[in-house]
């Protein structure tokens, strides 16, 4: 009998039965959520963010927002809610709680605090510890936060994730670990700073700051406050690129672990981060539109790819890609291709003309209503993939190589 791979991950001195972990968010508001979690299957949940009980709290009423294809399919998902209003007391009860049912789990307590060192060192002390197993310092949070010195704010300057990383570490009896935002000009820049400052590990992204739409019949923009809104944090599907790339500049910069958030939906989604470097993965918004069950899903997918592609651990993925992702002035120019089409899996729809004729370069012969199949004029094509992208049928556009002339 074979016998599975190993999906658990080690982090920061804790091994992990598995690599998924539901980030600070919605899905991790309370104890009795996080219990339940971790019941379907969770290997790990970072709080929903604690702040000091000073600290005043807002929960807008109509605070989410989405985008899909045709209203149907989740793409991004906006929100313009705060961090945890439940206070410092209810969470270190809940803590204890926690680690006594199931003291296997990681437990990771989030914090945020204004910009003073001694209101992180404090904070930090008290949770740690309650009895969490790391804390994450929440310096990414886009919206109403930073309007107070908080999340992004400090995230977004270099020498507050130095001097409150620093303060948070002083309080600590555990790892700690620095979240980002990706609302900066060099991410990578600010993951080194929090390692230079003693951070353990780093998390990104925290969500994208943007404005998910316009209600074009009432004017209001989206999601609607008594008719006003504010910018708020983009996450779902659509951020998954944003979070890859910054996941990868954060492990390609630093050498401390990057626990990778952004859009994961799908075990496939997990694969990816994990090939470019993510110890583990966390999740929020996939959750909150189907539920803590799709950890099963998530366990099930990763194991059975990792059994077809021969590996024994998950560990034999973590960072496999990373070596491939260079700079663009050290990709080979003299690299030559062509589309091909397979005239046999050919639908003559006409897609691939139509793109090429109006987008593209005019290297597609096609004649509607003939019943031939569509041709790649090689001397014309210059493989920007159009055509390739935007084919109905798999497999039925190629690459060839060819000759540099």
């Amino acid at each position: 009998m074979v016998s599975k791979p190993d999906i658990s991950v080690k982090f920061c001195g804790y091994e992990i039965e598995n690599p998924f972990l539901l980030s600070s968010a919605p899905p991790t508001c309370t104890g009795e959520m996080i219990q339940r979690a971790f019941k379907a299957g969770w290997g790990g949940a970072v709080t929903k963010t604690i702040k000091p009980d000073k600290t005043p709290v807002y929960d807008l009423k109509n605070r989410f927002g989405r985008m899909g294809i045709e209203d149907k399919q989740l793409v991004l998902f906006e929100n313009i809610e705060e961090v945890s209003k439940r206070p410092v007391g209810t969470w270190v009860k809940e803590i204890k709680e926690i680690k006594k049912a199931f003291p296997d789990k990681l437990l990771v307590g989030s914090l945020m605090a204004e910009p003073k060192e001694d209101d992180w060192e404090d904070l930090a002390r008290v949770i740690s510890e309650a009895g969490v197993d790391m804390l994450e310092l929440n310096f990414g949070c886009p919206h109403g936060m930073p309007e107070r010195g908080m999340g992004a704010f400090c995230g977004q300057r270099p020498e507050l994730i130095d001097s409150l990383t620093k303060a948070a570490k002083r309080g600590s009896s555990v790892p700690v670990m620095v979240k980002l935002t990706p609302n900066v000009t060099d991410i990578a820049y600010m993951a080194k700073t929090a390692e230079q400052a003693g951070a353990d590990a780093t998390s990104a992204i925290n969500t994208v700051l943007g404005l998910i739409g316009v209600n074009i019949d009432t004017f209001e923009p989206m999601p609607s406050v008594d008719g006003k809104s504010t910018f708020g944090g983009m996450s779902g599907p659509g951020v998954k690129p944003i979070g890859m790339r910054c996941v990868a500049q954060i492990a390609q910069a630093t050498n401390i672990p990057v626990s990778g958030i952004g859009g994961i939906s799908t075990w496939k989604d997990a694969v990816e981060y994990l090939l470019i470097g993510a110890a583990n993965v966390q999740v929020c918004t996939a959750v909150m539109w189907r539920g803590y069950r799709i950890v099963g899903d998530l366990v099930d997918g990763l194991t059975n790819y990792l059994s077809d592609k021969g590996f024994k651990s998950v560990n034999e993925i973590i960072g496999k890609t990373l070596p491939r992702l260079t700079s663009w002035s050290k990709l080979d120019k003299d690299w030559k291709v062509v589309a091909n089409i397979d005239k046999d899996k050919c639908i003559k729809c006409g897609v691939c003309y139509i793109g090429c004729y109006d987008g593209g370069y005019q290297a597609i012969k096609f004649e509607p209503n003939t019943g031939k199949a569509a041709e790649v004029d090689e001397e014309k094509c210059d493989a920007c993939s159009l055509c390739y992208l935007s084919c109905p049928v798999p497999g039925c556009i190629t690459w060839k190589r060819v000759q540099q002339k």
